[in-house]
């Protein structure tokens, strides 16, 4: 159903269904939200959590979810349209190709950060009703938050797959936002999460080896 919504949006603003490079995105992007969904069956807590937000999460979280789970992603796909109905990019082919590749590695990542961590929730929480503990497994033997980094691919891969600069000018500022908001997590688990302290010193980056 997110598909066709993002498809329906994509599709009208672009004012054409003739886009090959927009069914393509929206074929992979199937493939991706069908393999999320399978991986979020297996904990059906995080499930009935993002239906029903819960109470205890961050307050100065809430703007945040907001610019990066509703504005980033429809946004993009907006000016990514738009970009294609004016003709305002030109780029070349193999930016495109490109894109793809990072939208795939960009969502195979996410998807193994929450395979691996049964607590990875929309929001910013500690979920002391769900024993929330620390999660050194999969992709954070490496670095401390390798969803966001996930995302971090994947959208600048969108916006090079739709072929659309204006929408990649854009996603660099959703991008900072997210930086700025696993900052602000990571500062969260290490002062109210036990054992989150000593897993920092052991996995030393944030969301680049070597880099931050």
């Amino acid at each position: 159903m997110g598909t066709i919504a993002y498809g329906m949006v994509l599709l009208g603003f672009a004012g054409t269904v003739a886009w090959p490079a927009a069914w393509a995105y929206l074929a992979v992007m199937s493939v991706i939200m069908t393999a999320y969904a399978r991986v979020m069956a297996r904990v059906p807590e995080l499930v009935a959590e993002r239906k029903k937000p819960p109470k205890d999460a961050k307050r100065w979280d809430r703007p945040l979810v907001v610019i990066i789970g509703i504005i980033g992603p429809f946004g993009l796909i907006v000016i990514a349209g738009l970009d294609h109905r004016l003709r305002w990019s030109e780029m070349a082919p193999w930016w495109q190709v490109l894109g793809a590749l990072l939208v795939v590695a960009g969502g195979t990542l996410t998807h193994r950060a929450v395979a691996a961590n049964r607590f990875f929730s929309a929001v910013i929480r500690i979920q002391t009703d769900r024993g929330h503990q620390v999660v050194d497994a999969g992709p954070y033997r490496f670095v401390r938050h390798p969803g966001y980094l996930g995302s971090l691919i994947h959208m600048p891969g969108a916006a090079l797959m739709l072929g659309s600069w204006w929408g990649l000018l854009f996603v660099a500022v959703i991008e900072v936002v997210m930086v700025v908001r696993t900052a602000w997590e990571d500062r969260t688990l290490q002062s109210e999460l036990g054992g989150y302290a000593d897993y920092a010193r052991r996995v030393k980056y944030r969301l680049i080896p070597r880099v931050w």
